[in-house]
């Protein structure tokens, strides 16, 4: 069987629009990808709120990340897209739709948004256009998104999108650079029921 280096995966996600933005799946051969998958991922401000399981430190270490993730598309378990400018093509962040389960009809969203795009909506556009893709499209019944407790941005970001806040779960996920050590996130879930937000 040919190596992930040698042979073509194709990914059954497509590119999706909307907002003044171009979501396309990442290219875990592109070296200008694989830079900006190792920044969003070694970003202080990133690394405040989420704990990899699987840290990223260097160049190598992304490269592996960003093949699982390309790997999770082929397969169609996850669909992590890289968040770019429709005009330019500048790459501003990162959207996933992970954890698809065909079964339950559900899956997990997350997302980030390189220094220099903050503060202009990028991670607002990029949820509406990725959950109305998954709750439409695809076909789920229900998307669920997380949150260490305390990230208020990430919780403003998930109400404006529809998901609604749906308790706090105790000592759910790591905390900032440990795996000893546990803290409190919040909940918050949209189903294909729920009314489509209005967004400017």
């Amino acid at each position: 069987m040919a190596s992930l280096h040698t042979r073509r995966m194709v990914s059954p996600f497509p590119v999706l629009h909307g907002h003044g933005l171009r979501l396309r799946l990442w290219d875990s051969g592109s070296e200008a990808d694989l830079r900006t998958w190792l920044r969003g991922l070694t970003d202080p401000d990133f690394r405040r709120w989420n704990t990899p399981l699987h840290p990223v430190t260097d160049l190598e270490s992304a490269r592996e990340s960003l093949r699982a993730k390309v790997v999770s598309a082929v397969e169609g378990s996850s669909a992590s897209y890289c968040v770019t400018d429709a005009e330019t093509g500048t790459a501003l962040g990162h959207i996933g739709v992970n954890l698809i389960n065909p079964v339950l009809s559900n899956a997990r969203v997350g997302y980030w948004v390189l220094p220099e795009a903050r503060g202009r909506g990028v991670a607002t556009h990029a949820l509406a256009v990725a959950s109305r893709w998954a709750l439409n499209e695809l076909g789920l019944h229900r998307l669920e998104l997380d949150h260490a407790v305390g990230h208020e941005a990430s919780c403003r970001i998930a109400e404006r999108c529809g998901f609604r806040y749906e308790g706090t779960l105790r000592g759910a996920m790591f905390e900032a650079g440990r795996y000893d050590t546990f803290r409190d996130m919040h909940l918050h879930g949209r189903l294909t029921t729920d009314p489509e937000p209005r967004l400017p």
